[in-house]
């Protein structure tokens, strides 16, 4: 049993985070690998545009791709653009994806923001 406690990056913004990553899958599977950790997630802004990608390096590198999405949540839904007086315009939230029905529940969450809110 080694003694360096088991780490992975649930929370990570690739380069398919505009002006907030700038990781790409290869570079991340090699600092994985160079640093012993076995697994990390992807959670891009509001999309899941380098998800494949990223499953695909980690995959093929022998790592364990978590997929996930930063989602946000616009305190009086959606729809509503105009801001609530005293409280935040949107909220973060974290959203890592178990198996395959989760992926596709991602991929609804992420299309119903783009198609029908997108809360800036």
């Amino acid at each position: 049993m080694s003694s360096i406690p088991r780490f992975a990056h649930l929370h990570l913004h690739s380069e398919y985070s505009l002006l907030d990553g700038c990781i790409r899958a290869a570079d991340l599977a090699a600092h994985l690998e160079r640093h012993g950790m076995e697994a990390a997630a992807v959670t891009d802004h509001g999309s899941l545009f380098g998800a494949i990608e990223f499953y695909d390096t980690l995959s093929g590198a022998g790592l364990k791709p978590i997929i996930g999405m930063e989602a946000y949540l616009a305190p009086a839904g959606m729809a509503e653009r105009s801001a609530v007086p005293g409280r935040p315009g949107y909220y973060h939230l974290t959203l890592l994806a178990l198996d395959e029905e989760g992926y596709r529940n991602l991929c609804r969450l992420s299309s119903i923001g783009y198609i029908e809110g997108f809360h800036y």
